[in-house]
């Protein structure tokens, strides 16, 4: 069972943008696919590096310190070094507000 919490609204994060997101103890990157919005963990898990600074490009997002390349969408690695999956976030819109759920 997930909790959710405003995370933002939805204008503040435009098609094929990202935002860094905290809830509690959790840093989490939101992007925005083509109108979408889906949840993953911020930090790279090769290295732990911020992937909110790094870059977005459809669904992938590419870490900024040695290039590991994730999906947004599963959480899953598209390119090494990082060997480990991101964690997802079930995601909805209310209104104008986006909201992210993290485990109760």
């Amino acid at each position: 069972m997930s909790t959710f919490f405003k995370a933002t609204r939805v204008d503040e994060v435009p098609p094929g943008r990202m935002k860094r997101v905290d809830i509690g103890p959790r840093r989490i990157l939101l992007a925005n696919v083509s109108g979408r919005f889906y949840a993953v963990d911020d930090g790279c898990t090769h290295e732990d590096a911020s992937l909110s600074s790094g870059a977005l490009r459809g669904e992938w997002v590419k870490c900024p310190l040695h290039g590991s390349r994730f999906n947004v969408r599963t959480g899953e690695v598209v390119e090494e070094p990082a060997t480990e999956s991101l964690a997802t976030y079930p995601v909805r819109i209310e209104a104008d507000e986006v909201w992210i759920g993290t485990p109760s």
